[in-house]
């Protein structure tokens, strides 16, 4: 408690005087003097400056007494001026940090090279614990290295910041993959898969992205930063394109993705949904039991996030389930 009052610009001396005060009202300096190991010279500064926040009051009579203002009567003012001389300097450094871009930017730093395994994962921390709003991500090949965690954004989620993350599918059967996006959706992430991702991206604020240096190359230690400009703008263009055609991501889609190419008896409830045939049918063909039927069903339906039977049929057919076996997986999820 030595440093109470260091939040609105008091010293540890200034802390100790007032705390005195609060145990003993209406007390001499000399007995604050006494009380705290203070010179009468310090403890009469330290009274000038709580009497100039008005977090003292002195009483002149006979002897010369002090009493202490109640703290949360008279913290609070002294708290809200510090709060707005701090979004002041919010302020005062969000315009700096315009002006240095400016200062160093150009038409020729719209587009920067960034080469190196080290300097790729030093970008991509620097954008992340500097978003403020929105990191939008399509995380798929070619990766640095092998599934790790990923604190900056479980940080960034912390202090607010939105992520919406597209994977690719495949990458979510790989040993470790499953388990840590399930710890940053359980954290706040929006995600979504699609079959087939290869648009790798890190969008951050709308202001930056990160990109490969091309997207068929499996290089991954060589990105482009891309600021403010038609090129961004067509990247943010593609990102909410396919955001609006994957399929969300919960924990029981991962799992069914982790465990792995549907199973066969799954394939044929599939196809026998699709054909228009109820719970009892489906059972009978297949010589199953029909709540084995019904609970397989309703899995599919949620994995497929369909409404109907009918449109559960469509989805799978549109994945390829029902024609054509999963596609064997890439190498593994890694940092983005």
């Amino acid at each position: 408690m030595s440093h109470l009052l260091e939040p609105v610009g008091l010293s540890a001396d200034d802390s100790a005087v007032y705390l005195n005060l609060l145990t003993g009202p209406h007390t001499s300096a000399e007995d604050i003097s006494r009380a705290v190991q203070l010179t009468a010279g310090q403890v009469h500064a330290c009274l000038r400056r709580l009497m100039g926040v008005g977090l003292c009051h002195r009483f002149t009579g006979p002897l010369e007494r002090f009493v202490a203002a109640p703290p949360d009567v008279a913290l609070a003012p002294l708290l809200r001026r510090r709060e707005e001389a701090l979004d002041r300097l919010r302020a005062q450094s969000r315009e700096l940090a315009v002006r240095a871009r400016a200062a160093s930017g150009g038409p020729s730093r719209l587009i920067e090279t960034i080469t190196g395994q080290g300097a790729v994962l030093g970008k991509i921390a620097e954008l992340e614990l500097g978003a403020r709003r929105e990191v939008c991500v399509i995380d798929s090949p070619p990766y640095l290295e092998g599934p790790i965690s990923n604190a900056n954004e479980l940080q960034a989620l912390a202090r607010g910041v939105r992520y919406r993350a597209i994977y690719h599918a495949p990458g979510l059967t790989e040993p470790g993959s499953a388990a840590m996006l399930e710890r940053y959706i359980a954290a706040g992430e929006q995600a979504r898969s699609l079959p087939w991702a290869h648009l790798k991206m890190l969008l951050v604020d709308r202001q930056h992205a990160l990109v490969p240096l091309s997207f068929t190359s499996r290089d991954a230690t060589t990105r482009l930063l891309v600021g403010p400009s038609t090129v961004l703008d067509a990247l943010l263009i593609a990102f909410e394109s396919l955001w609006d055609r994957a399929t969300p991501l919960g924990r029981s889609r991962i799992a069914t993705r982790r465990a792995g190419a549907l199973e066969a008896r799954d394939r044929e409830i599939l196809r026998l949904m699709a054909a228009g045939l109820k719970d009892r049918a489906i059972a009978r063909a297949l010589g199953v039991g029909e709540r084995t039927v019904i609970r397989r069903v309703q899995a599919l339906m949620a994995t497929l996030d369909a409404a109907t039977r009918f449109q559960a049929g469509i989805q799978a057919t549109h994945k390829g389930w029902l024609d054509h076996p999963l596609a064997q997986p890439d190498p593994p999820t890694g940092p983005r």
